[in-house]
């Protein structure tokens, strides 16, 4: 699909995350080593992190374990605190409210209404002693759904979209495989049709052949409902198959950023010129 580079479903200014006291030096990044301050021994998880997710748009964002890549969809999905920064959604308020400031009330409604999440593992986003239909209903009862035979018919509709056979619906994530329990969790974040899809690291720890299926699924819902997604992936293989754009992560912090061709066919910083060259 045509992308529309002035439609812009998410936008992310100065996010920061640190753990520790902070002193005047790492404040101002003379002590930073990495994204450890050498001072006061503050961890900074993101160093000032700006991005812009475009409507329709799938924006990849790959690095080294540590790179500080989940911590950005754990601070929009407000599974944790920024230190600094601001988010706007223009599905909400017209993008001209920042989502960090709002009420704990208007982020419960952000969550469970706006915002969907694929964590790395199924454990974090699924009860897993429960069915899956039971799982897709659970998100729509956050969202203030009531009637159990729309949440039942949604939750049919959609864990048979992403291929889940009808006959082990009532069954329990924990019975299910990793790529199973995979596509549970994509049903569940797709329930209240959000605008945006969070993806973290979404095919580690499957096998080859059960990563190829998540990530066909996954290209196949962009393509059907032209969803924007924002993709977390230590893997360069991965946003080669699905992402339009990609920036690469180093030490909190973005290091290069641009269209996915682009970046693996002309990388200009060291650090991704290693990336692509383990792909090779």
């Amino acid at each position: 699909m045509s992308l529309d580079y002035d439609a812009k479903a998410l936008e992310l200014r100065g996010l920061s995350k640190w753990y520790g006291p902070t002193c005047p030096r790492c404040r101002d990044g003379a002590s930073i080593e990495k994204n450890y301050c050498t001072a006061c021994g503050t961890v900074f998880a993101l160093r000032d992190i700006s991005l812009t997710l475009y409507e329709g748009e799938v924006l990849g964002v790959v690095g080294e374990s540590g790179s500080g890549k989940s911590t950005i969809l754990n601070c929009l999905y407000y599974d944790q605190e920024p230190s600094l920064g601001r988010a706007f959604l223009s599905s909400f308020e017209g993008g001209s409210v920042d989502i960090f400031s709002v009420s704990a009330q208007a982020k419960r409604g952000i969550r469970n209404t706006l915002l969907g999440k694929v964590y790395q593992n199924p454990v974090q986003g699924l009860k897993m002693r429960f069915s899956s239909i039971s799982n897709v209903a659970e998100k729509l009862i956050a969202a203030g759904e009531r009637r159990v035979s729309t949440m039942q018919a949604r939750a049919v509709d959609l864990l048979g979209h992403v291929n889940i056979p009808s006959f082990r619906m009532k069954e329990a994530p924990e019975f299910f495989s990793g790529g199973m329990q995979q596509r549970v969790q994509i049903a569940k974040a797709l329930s209240n049709s959000p605008p945006i899809l969070l993806l973290d690291e979404v095919t580690t720890g499957l096998d080859q052949s059960v990563q190829a299926k998540v990530l066909d699924l996954v290209k196949q819902i962009q393509r059907e409902l032209g969803i924007s997604m924002l993709l977390v992936s230590h893997d360069l293989g991965v946003v080669r198959m699905l992402a339009d754009r990609t920036a690469v992560m180093l030490g909190g912090r973005i290091v290069e950023e641009g269209l996915t061709d682009q970046i693996l066919e002309d990388p200009q910083q060291e650090y991704t010129q290693e990336l692509v060259h383990s792909m090779l």
